[in-house]
């Protein structure tokens, strides 16, 4: 017969609140990377991260996501992602995390696309349409997935949601695509957001032999997906690159009476109109 699991005793639960990475190992099962557990500690209110494929960057704020709903009742925390089937693939993540505690958190209520805990906190799955996302106000948390692909007016709708709470918080979580958009504005020119930038190949769990071999398939898709380059879209045609070699700043204006006629004789056309 197997032994019952023993509620955890309040010294333990404190630390749990006060140390979110603690909680992501001790409670979730997960040891969090060097950079996992300086986010998981930052109190930074605006998170912007610009990460490779594979570094586990939706694993810990899935995990902040968890903690946030379990240690501030009444918080509201929002998944958002470019589609909605994106969303739910981080409000999975958070829901395996739910299904690992022990003891277990009881839900108060339960859909494919959000719940709701017995302290009153929730989690909501919103598509990336700023015409369907208005309607919330003050929420705890609010995830942005691959925010890079989320079109502007979405993060536009969205942000406004803070105004009236002086505790929330935003999270930017992304692969780098085109130096256009949100995303990229922030990260290269926006000031109070706190970076994290994390190449793929600083993850332990993916190997150099493995992202050596998709370097040599595509390099420029390899920048892009695993190093933290913004570049343009596959099917762009000319690179910025090659927009920069075209542009000049050293030519004479056109002037086509000169072309035409010979520099004089622009000269004496002017000077003697009649």
């Amino acid at each position: 017969m197997s032994t019952p699991k023993l509620p955890i005793d309040l010294n333990t639960a404190i630390a749990h609140g006060l140390r979110p990475d603690w909680f992501m190992r001790d409670r979730l099962g997960t040891t969090p990377d060097i950079w996992q557990e300086q986010l998981l500690r930052s109190r930074s209110k605006q998170v912007i991260i610009n990460a490779g494929r594979q570094i586990g960057k939706s694993t810990v704020v899935a995990a902040a996501a968890l903690h946030c709903c379990l240690y501030q009742p009444g918080a509201l925390v929002l998944v958002i992602a470019p589609s909605q089937r994106q969303s739910r693939e981080l409000f999975i993540k958070i829901h395996d995390f739910l299904g690992r505690l022990e003891p277990a958190e009881k839900l108060e209520e339960e859909t494919k696309l959000s719940f709701v805990m017995a302290n009153g906190s929730r989690a909501v799955v919103l598509p990336g349409d700023g015409r369907t996302i208005r309607g919330y106000s003050s929420p705890a948390l609010i995830l942005m997935d691959e925010a890079a692909f989320i079109p502007d007016e979405v993060f536009d709708a969205t942000l406004p949601m803070l105004a009236a709470s002086s505790e929330g918080r935003i999270f930017l979580l992304s692969t780098p695509y085109t130096p256009a958009g949100f995303f990229y504005q922030i990260w290269h020119n926006a000031d109070g957001w706190e970076r994290y930038e994390i190449p793929t190949a600083e993850c332990p769990r993916v190997s150099k032999e493995w992202l050596e071999a998709r370097r040599k398939e595509d390099p420029l898709r390899f920048d892009r997906e695993y190093c933290c380059t913004f570049s343009t879209a596959d099917a762009a045609l000319f690179t910025p690159a090659m927009l920069d070699a075209m542009v000049a700043d050293d030519f004479e204006p056109f002037n086509p009476s000169r072309t035409l006629f010979g520099e004089d004789t622009a000269a004496n056309a002017v000077s003697n109109p009649g």
